[in-house]
């Protein structure tokens, strides 16, 4: 299990030195509204408030969402600080995402 939260990771690391993911709060809203966004992913440990500004964005653009892992993880893997929420803007990668994250892969 471990291992696959690890390979996740790293591809979330992938997908932002591909320049195909965006992150933290504000700018995520910005790319949302512009509507150039294929996934949303919002940690577990982020606030409810968070989760459920993020779900009632995405539902109502029809955008996937996601939650995964832990916000200081993510940060980590991305080359930045304390993230809770990413968003991806590359189909490809989004997808790749999604059957990772459902366990599909």
């Amino acid at each position: 299990m471990k291992e696959m939260k690890d390979r996740i990771y790293s591809f979330m690391g992938l997908a932002m030195k591909a320049g195909k993911l965006v992150s933290g709060d504000e700018s995520c809203e910005i790319v949302i509204k512009k509507k150039d966004v294929y996934l949303v992913i919002v940690t577990e440990d982020a606030s409810d408030n968070t989760k459920k500004k993020f779900t009632d964005m995405c539902k109502y653009r029809g955008i996937d969402i996601r939650f995964f892992g832990l916000k200081e993880s993510v940060g980590r893997y991305i080359g930045k600080d304390i993230r809770s929420v990413i968003a991806l803007t590359d189909v490809g990668f989004a997808k790749r995402l999604i059957g990772m994250i459902d366990g599909n892969v």
